[in-house]
């Protein structure tokens, strides 16, 4: 099983086995991971799972949509190069040792 590990803003760290097919925000959201909301639950209408993703695995992300890049347009921390959207990055095999840090808050 694919592993994900969340940084806080503060630094704390956790490291949650994902569910294959899942999205990162899902996984987060069942695991309690305080720093991610998900109003909308995945369907990309909130930005309240806005995560910062490693620059190591950003390369074995898919492409930002343009309805993605447009939400990342309205999250309650700046945008960075790295930002994605939780609820937008699905869980595969090949993603197990992703690195996510949250931003210190999401509304």
């Amino acid at each position: 099983m694919p592993t994900i590990t969340f940084t806080s803003s503060t630094g704390e760290k956790q490291e949650i086995v994902a569910t294959v097919g899942e999205s990162v925000m899902q996984t987060a959201v069942r695991n309690g991971v305080r720093e991610i909301v998900g109003d909308c639950g995945g369907v990309l209408s909130c930005a309240t799972c806005h995560v910062f993703v490693d620059s190591a695995d950003a390369d074995r992300l898919p492409e930002v949509s343009d309805m993605e890049d447009a939400m990342l347009d309205g999250t309650a921390v700046d945008r960075t190069e790295d930002s994605r959207l939780a609820c937008q990055i699905v869980v595969s095999e090949e993603l197990g040792g992703l690195h996510v840090t949250t931003p210190e808050c999401q509304e």
